[in-house]
């Protein structure tokens, strides 16, 4: 098949679990025998002229990318306030792509074209006009669950009711948007049963994420043991807030308290008032990593301390990839087919997170155990040869309607 995948975001370097998903996708494809293109919108901020794909795939896929500013200033978010779109959505869409695309579509024909995520989702007009190739969109979230969870955590009425507004209008669009596309792939049961109740009619799969898992090469003898560690990016509004509750919650146990452990934090655009958290021989905010994998392998415990978002997190996947004991919360590993105490530790409070913290640090060999029945789960059900078998059906089915 011919396939394009439509991004908005660059999927290199893979330092998040947006790009890890879209880059394995298109390596999967690939390796598959498919022709795959790929255009991205590209945030200024991203040189992604010096982070091309590795081994050899620039010379296997079509790609190009074009430049948006995506900053939202506070005027934006005062003139939003009078609409009935949200900015967040709003500021991916530019005119010069919106052409650029549609020259492309005119000058190449398609058998799929895949909208990784709601933000391409607005040239959906676009892509019907120039182009009668198969339309699926991949939820990487409901987006509009972020903005609802995360208003349940402010007790500020204004923060909460603007939350909520948003959460509204990305839910009005999600709606809209998603019954023009031809079929929609989701990471998770829970994703699915959602936009079934919001009235979407279009056939609906559950693709789960799929890694090379060739990459993830556990090497215990470089673990530090005890250790606590989180890697995300902490511009993702529900990473940053799960993050501060967490830290907020047991700085002192760490610092000072019953926690004899070190705790590292470790992601990109982690804000500078985090800082305030380090202490000394105890907490790290170390900021981007050069080597995410290396980082992982050279911690044992790792905190998923969600309380808002959706989706399948993809760094749970690969820290049970990389053999590791992982404590979360039952939202950060849902979709995950886990057995808690067994492959993953859930725990959704603080005396949850307590105990579970606890056993971890004075039980070494019930820490290697999780993360051996973790590396066993991913092995079973997120091998991107497994999962891109089954998303070529999924396109083959979609194109024979």
């Amino acid at each position: 098949m011919r396939i394009l995948i439509l991004s908005h975001r660059v999927p290199f370097p893979q330092n998040g679990g947006y790009a890890i998903v879209v880059a394995n996708t298109i390596k999967g494809l690939v390796n598959s025998g498919h022709t795959v293109s790929l255009i991205a919108l590209n945030a200024k901020r991203h040189n992604y002229e010096s982070h091309l794909p590795d081994d050899d795939l620039m010379g296997k896929i079509t790609y190009w990318a074009h430049d948006i500013d995506t900053t939202v200033t506070v005027l934006d978010v005062a003139v939003n306030l009078f609409k009935k779109t949200s900015f967040n959505v709003d500021r991916f869409y530019d005119k010069e792509f919106e052409q650029l695309l549609a020259n492309d579509l005119q000058a190449h024909q398609y058998d799929v074209i895949q909208l990784e995520g709601l933000f391409v989702s607005m040239y959906v007009d676009t892509v019907r006009k120039y182009s009668k190739a198969k339309l699926v969109y991949r939820a990487h979230n409901i987006e509009n669950q972020i903005w609802w969870r995360l208003s349940l955590q402010k007790v500020d009425p204004f923060k909460k009711s603007y939350l909520r507004m948003h959460g509204r209008r990305i839910k009005n669009y999600e709606q809209q948007q998603l019954n023009l596309v031809d079929a929609i792939s989701v990471f998770t049961p829970q994703d699915k049963a959602t936009l079934l109740e919001y009235g979407i009619k279009v056939p609906i799969d559950i693709l789960p994420i799929g890694l090379r898992l060739e990459k993830y090469m556990p090497d215990q003898s470089l673990t530090e043991f005890p250790s606590l560690f989180f890697l995300g990016s902490l511009d993702w509004l529900p990473n940053r807030e799960g993050m501060e509750w967490f830290l907020d919650t047991f700085i002192n146990d760490i610092t000072t308290g019953d926690l004899p452990v070190k705790l590292y934090v470790a992601g990109n655009d982690i804000p500078d008032r985090f800082d305030d958290y380090e202490a000394l021989g105890k907490v790290f905010i170390q900021g981007e990593v050069d080597d995410a994998l290396e980082f992982v392998n050279s911690k044992s415990i790792m905190i998923v301390p969600l309380v808002s978002g959706g989706g399948m997190r993809v760094k749970i996947i690969e820290g049970m990839a990389m053999q590791k004991c992982i404590i979360s919360t039952s939202l950060g590993a849902e979709g995950i087919h886990f057995t808690n105490g067994h492959d993953i530790i859930i725990a959704n409070n603080r005396e949850e997170f307590y105990t579970a913290m606890q056993k971890c640090i004075r039980d070494e060999h019930y820490c290697m155990e999780l993360g051996r029945n973790a590396r066993r789960l991913t092995e079973k059900e997120h091998d991107i040869n497994v999962v891109t078998q089954n998303q070529v059906k999924f396109f083959e089915e979609c194109c024979s309607r």
